[in-house]
């Protein structure tokens, strides 16, 4: 999130537990200036993770909508404005 007044991204700090494999394999990344700091590599681990499940999460919305169905609502709406619409 950015601080409307100084375009400036609020960050909080937390406390996580995290196994010592994985950790250092995060130091590994760091070490090897894939990423700044481990904090980086976690935050953007999260936002991808979290932005996957957001766009898995869309999918299975999708999948529930009827095609006929929607086909059928959108020709609905459009039928009353096609005669607003110009001659061309």
């Amino acid at each position: 999130m950015t601080d409307s007044h100084t375009g400036v991204m609020s960050v909080a700090k937390v406390t996580i537990s995290i196994d010592q494999s994985l950790l250092k394999r995060v130091d590994r990344l760091v070490r090897s200036h894939v990423f700044p700091n481990r904090s980086h590599v976690i935050r953007q681990a999260l936002e991808e993770k979290i932005a996957r499940m957001d766009s898995t999460r869309l999918a299975r919305e999708c999948a529930k909508l009827h095609p006929a169905e929607e086909q059928a609502l959108a020709d609905e709406g459009l039928a009353g404005e096609v005669a607003q619409w110009p001659e061309y």
